[in-house]
């Protein structure tokens, strides 16, 4: 469990630097669900390799995260932007 668990936390980290990687090199809109679904993939699969090892801040600070690519996600739906 232990291995699966810091291999979610490695996934995570990787995600949220591609995508922070992508977008400072302009070869991904930071405005796009693409990008946003790869920071709320990330930021989850640091949440849970945080809260596994009681590492409550950086829980919290993925949990904001997450909410934060969540309503971004819903807020592109609704203008129908998909990229």
């Amino acid at each position: 469990m232990d291995l699966l668990l810091a291999a979610v936390g490695w996934i995570g980290a990787a995600l949220l630097l591609f995508g922070y990687g992508m977008v400072s090199t302009s070869r991904m809109s930071g405005g796009g669900a693409r990008y946003q679904v790869i920071n709320l993939v990330g930021s989850v699969g640091l949440m849970i390799n945080s809260a596994y090892n009681a590492a409550w801040p950086s829980v919290g600070l993925n949990l904001v995260w997450a909410a934060i690519g969540v309503v971004a996600l819903v807020k592109l739906a609704r203008l129908g932007i998909a990229t």
